[in-house]
């Protein structure tokens, strides 16, 4: 979908951000240099490029498009306990600047988008994760829940003790969609399956995305227990959970977001691999990027699901073969609808 946007009337303010004002209306921002080149701005979560998880899948779809079409790329990253007004200020740099689009890499971006929009209207912005109202925003979105269905049924496949576990990295919507399917996914295949959820941290406290130690010990304390096969959206925080479950001889990890069994930062565990759910970030970033090279800047909402491969399971290591047969059904019973997913778990 694409819209024209209107210009704004509204004179920018931005002596806060330490910029010189426009005299009255939107920035001159444009989609390229003086010299044509393609200006492309991405503003990451917490943890940045080398996460091993959402931020990487962002930044492959940055540097396909930049390699593809020679853009020029800045890429800024939030830290642990930042503002709402930080957010802002990143934004408003890299439009400020003239780099177009200017992609906000996750849910917690929402806000600070919105309010940039308005002010930079001739600005595409992007935003990963969640969905804005404004005219000038591609919103990219995914069914978490699909692809964490077919983890969960490959979960109580592969299980030998019955009890299965996921580790969101805080207790929000987005993640509560991947604990959703994870346990419908695990019960619908084995009703008697035992599915333990446990969260590293609560309402605005997001470091359980970035806490490798919290992870870690929130699996050590699964496998405690008997779960044999742990499922971790917990941005970098999940690779804590693989070394854990790297430990225990039998037990199995599934990643999230990227193919980790692939990150050299986590190769010595990728044999307790099983799968990975990776959310093709970098489709949706390598998209949007186009259509404002192509000069149609997509906006409004974009939700990459099962049927589009916006969601999928990794087979590297080949770990899911006896059990493949099984996942392809299930697939194609959600993508006709067949298989109704749950956003939010049973339990909470």
């Amino acid at each position: 979908m694409r819209r024209v946007t209107k210009l704004s009337a509204a004179c920018i303010a931005t002596a806060a951000l330490a910029f010189t004002a426009t005299a009255c209306g939107e920035s001159s921002t444009e989609s390229s240099s003086s010299d044509g080149t393609l200006k492309i701005g991405m503003a990451y979560d917490v943890g940045g490029r080398g996460d091993n998880s959402f931020n990487d899948s962002a930044a492959r779809g940055l540097d396909k498009a930049k390699a593809e079409f020679g853009a020029e790329t800045k890429e800024l990253t939030a830290k642990t306990g930042e503002t709402p007004a930080d957010r802002e200020t990143r934004l408003a740099a890299l439009a400020e600047s003239g780099y177009n689009p200017v992609i906000g890499v996750g849910f917690a971006y929402k806000d600070a988008i919105d309010a940039v929009a308005k002010k930079f209207p001739k600005t595409t912005f992007g935003l990963v994760d969640s969905i804005s109202e404004e005219k000038n925003v591609d919103s990219i979105v995914f069914t978490e829940e699909q692809g964490s269905y077919l983890a969960g049924k490959a979960a109580a496949l592969k299980s030998k003790t019955g009890k299965v576990g996921f580790i969101g990295g805080v207790d929000i919507p987005l993640i509560k969609k991947f604990a959703a399917g994870f346990q419908q996914g695990a019960k619908d295949t084995n009703p008697k399956a035992e599915v333990q959820i446990q969260y590293l941290t609560t309402g605005t406290d997001f470091s359980g995305f970035g806490s490798p130690d919290k992870g870690k010990a929130a699996a050590k304390g699964m496998l405690d227990k008997n779960t044999d096969v742990i499922f971790a959206a917990a941005g970098g925080s999940g690779a804590g959970a693989i070394e854990a479950v790297s430990a225990k001889n039998g037990a199995w990890a599934i990643g999230v977001d990227s193919d980790q069994a692939k990150d050299p930062a986590l190769s010595k565990y990728a044999s307790s691999i099983l799968t990975s759910v990776v959310k093709n970030v970098d489709g949706g970033v390598y998209d949007l990027v186009k259509s404002v090279k192509d000069g149609e800047p997509l906006t409004g909402e974009q939700q990459y699901s099962l049927a589009k491969d916006g969601v999928s399971l990794t087979t590297t290591g080949d770990h899911l073969k006896d059990i493949q047969a099984q996942l392809e059904e299930a697939k194609q019973k959600i993508v006709d609808g067949t298989i109704k997913v749950n956003t939010t778990p049973t339990n909470g």
